[in-house]
Order: structure tokens, then C-alpha cells, then sequence
């Protein structure tokens, strides 16, 4: 069986699709190009397009699948944030995909990731070769278990000193912090409801945000970003 009759037999599994939604996972599938089945991180790049989500592990391309509006809108919020904080102290660059992670093994995709100024020459055109400094997973029900399984352990023995966990349908936050073993330890949130950052010092987060999103511009009032 070829990559696009695989593809449109997954589409065609998904049960109680709407037929708009049926529809669109049939173009995706039309739309998707051929998946090799092996290749190098070279290769990896040369056939991956800015239109096509997906990831390199362990020699394997693994597809994506789109993003929610919710998704998009909670990540283009904690962009925003982000973005504004280290632009004004300088901390860095903030990125939202496309843009990979490579790491040992595997090249991935985060939904945010920030690089520290002492790491920038690992930024390529392309890709970030090594690990961020601070990554963003948004959990889907397709991701939960990646994010929380594969990924988590790949982020802690690359080194990366913080993982933020958010899964918006459950409203559910879990956040990573390394310890001086290099291993992953949750960081609560304060009695206030606010998690601050150990990589980005003077960064906090109010948790009840992410359920609600507030004005931005009204946000970064309070965080006294402008």
C-alpha cells in the first residue's frame, strides 16, 4: 500500500466525520507528498516544504496533523507574551513553527520555542541544530501521549532547562524545570496562580489566562512590559 492510500484510508477511518470535515482530511491526504519510508536529516530537509507538518525521528518521517483555532490562538497569545519580553531585555528569539528542533535523534516541530542569546549560532536557516532553551508543547487528544511520552524524554537528555506542557482541553498545565541531576522536575504555580520562569528570570504567567484569553496589550500592561 502507497503513502496516499494510506493516507485517505485514515481519513476515511475517522468515525462520525461531518462531510466538510471528511471533505478536507481527503484533500489534506491528495495534497500530502509521497513519504519516504527511511531517510537521513539531510534528506529529511531537502523533502520537507513550509506547508507540510511533520517530524524526523529516528530516521522516520512522522506527519502532523493541523492545528485547532483554539491551538492557534492560545500559541499566537503566548507568542505575543513571549516575544515582547525578550525583545525588550534582549534574552534572545522566540520562534513558532515551521522551524525544527534537531536534536540527537529526532527533529521536531514545538509550538513555541525560545532560544537564549549564548545559544543563538545554533539557529540555521532552516532549523535550530540543538536543543532550545525553553520549549511550548499544546496538547492535542492525537499528541497528549507524545508530548508527555517521547518528547519528554527526548527534551530532558537534550538538555533543555524548561518544558511547558498546556492542554487546553483539560485545562490542565504541567510545567518542567531541570534539576542539577538533568532531570525534569514539576514547577507549581504560586498562590496566586502565577508560574514564573527559571530560564527567562522576571517572566511569569497566570495560568487562568490560558483558559480565557485575555487583551494582550492589557496583559503585558500587568506582566510591566510596556
Amino acid at each position: 500500500m502507497n503513502t496516499l492510500q494510506s493516507n485517505l484510508l485514515e481519513a476515511l477511518k475517522e468515525p462520525a466525520l461531518r462531510e466538510n470535515d471528511l471533505r478536507r482530511r481527503v484533500v489534506e491526504a491528495l495534497l500530502a507528498p509521497s513519504k519516504p519510508s527511511k531517510m537521513s536529516y539531510e534528506e529529511f530537509l531537502a523533502w520537507l516544504d513550509e506547508d507540510t507538518l511533520a517530524e524526523w525521528v529516528n530516521g522516520e518521517v512522522i506527519m502532523g496533523s493541523p492545528a485547532s483555532r483554539q491551538h492557534q490562538l492560545l500559541s499566537g497569545f503566548l507568542y505575543k507574551l513571549l516575544d515582547a519580553f525578550v525583545e525588550k531585555y534582549q534574552s534572545g528569539v522566540v520562534l513558532l513553527p515551521p522551524f525544527l528542533m534537531k536534536l540527537q535523534s529526532a527533529g521536531r516541530e514545538p509550538d513555541l520555542i525560545f532560544i537564549a542569546q549564548p545559544h543563538l549560532s545554533r539557529l540555521k536557516e532552516t532549523y535550530l541544530d540543538g536543543p532550545a532553551d525553553l520549549v511550548v508543547e499544546i496538547t492535542s487528544p492525537e499528541s497528549r501521549s507524545r508530548d508527555r511520552g517521547e518528547k519528554f524524554i527526548e527534551f530532558e537528555q537534550a538538555g533543555i532547562p524548561e518544558y511547558w506542557l498546556i492542554d487546553p482541553d483539560r485545562k490542565r498545565t504541567e510545567f518542567y524545570q531541570l534539576d542539577e541531576a538533568g532531570t525534569y522536575r514539576l514547577v507549581f504555580p504560586d498562590e496566586q496562580d502565577n508560574y514564573h520562569s527559571a530560564i527567562l528570570p522576571g517572566f511569569w504567567l497566570r495560568v487562568s489566562w490560558l483558559w480565557h484569553l485575555p487583551p494582550v496589550m492589557e496583559t503585558l500592561r500587568e506582566l510591566g512590559i510596556i
